[in-house]
């Protein structure tokens, strides 16, 4: 197996930080992220909602004039998270052959699968195939490339399909609810294997691509646009549930789900963070890729050989 730089040590967290996540680790985090959940979606009196949710978006950085409705028709803090944004607020290539950034966000670790791990943080390595739950799975994307975003609280929320083709199986895969923020990434090791987590593949002109969205600390769902019995009413867990004796669960399509570029497959009804994997030698990556920048919806993460 493939080992990192012997000198690309994680950095050492300082004494808060290791007490915060210390605390972190220790909450329940299901329920608080439940209860979260709860009280995202009571509904807002109408005469409040622009002065409400305005507040929120100046303090988290949101932009509302992004956002598909004006403030005063989204009726809970948790619809205004999942607002959909207004006609021509992103662009998508329209070229096959581009693999198309899926969210808004911040590139956390770019790279190539290397040894059956990918990079988490400095000096931080996780294994892809419990990743996916799924050592076989994992197999398929040595030396392909892969892709982190990060999603804040201002971001939006939907996550969209990187490229066309047909969904012919989903999974999820229950876990912790730890937060995905820099220190957590950097310092809590395997994170992304020990958080909750709902896998998207895409067979498509790119090969089979791998979207794995990451639940974390106060995401109360990740909700499946493809797929509305995996989907829970407001006020109710879909997928990030946290309960104890929750079992792995994987859906199959016959036919498969027929997507285009661009299409909804999933919504984080709070910020968090997407894994993308590419078979090996499908995918080159953009040239100046790399992490810590800002990525928005539709932008090119890399350039494939369509077969």
């Amino acid at each position: 197996m493939s080992q990192p730089d012997p000198e690309d040590f994680p950095t050492l967290p300082t004494h808060g930080q290791r007490t915060l996540l210390a605390v972190l680790r220790r909450l329940p985090q299901g329920a608080l992220s439940r209860a979260f959940g709860r009280v995202a979606d009571v509904p807002l009196p109408r005469p409040l909602r622009r002065a409400v949710l305005g507040a929120f978006a100046r303090g988290v950085g949101a932009d509302p004039s992004e956002a598909e409705l004006p403030l005063e028709e989204y009726p809970t803090l948790n619809r205004f998270f999942t607002r959909r944004l207004r006609e021509g607020a992103r662009t998508w290539p329209d070229d096959p052959s581009v693999a198309a950034c899926p969210v808004d966000g911040v590139t956390g670790q770019v790279g190539t699968v290397t040894g059956g791990r990918a990079i988490q943080a400095k000096g931080r390595w996780y294994s892809v195939g419990e990743l996916l739950d799924d050592p076989v799975a994992g197999e398929r994307y040595e030396g392909g490339a892969f892709v982190t975003i990060y999603l804040s609280p201002r971001d939006y929320h939907r996550i969209h399909s990187p490229c066309g083709g047909t969904i012919p199986v989903a999974r999820h895969v229950p876990g912790a609810l730890l937060p995905v923020n820099v220190p957590a990434v950097m310092h809590l090791p395997d994170l992304f294997v020990r958080n909750e987590r709902l896998i998207t593949y895409v067979d498509g002109p790119l090969g089979r691509v791998a979207a794995v969205a990451v639940g974390a600390y106060n995401v109360g769902r990740i909700s499946a646009a493809f797929d509305a019995e995996w989907n829970a009413p407001p006020g109710r867990s879909a997928w990030v549930t946290n309960r104890r004796g929750a079992e792995a669960a994987t859906r199959r399509y016959d036919p498969p789900v027929s997507i285009k570029q661009g299409d909804e497959i999933m919504t984080f009804h709070l910020g968090s963070t997407v894994v993308l994997l590419f078979e090996r030698g499908r995918v080159a990556l953009e040239p100046g890729l790399e992490a810590g920048m800002a990525m928005r919806l539709g932008q090119a993460l890399g350039r494939g050989e369509v077969r």
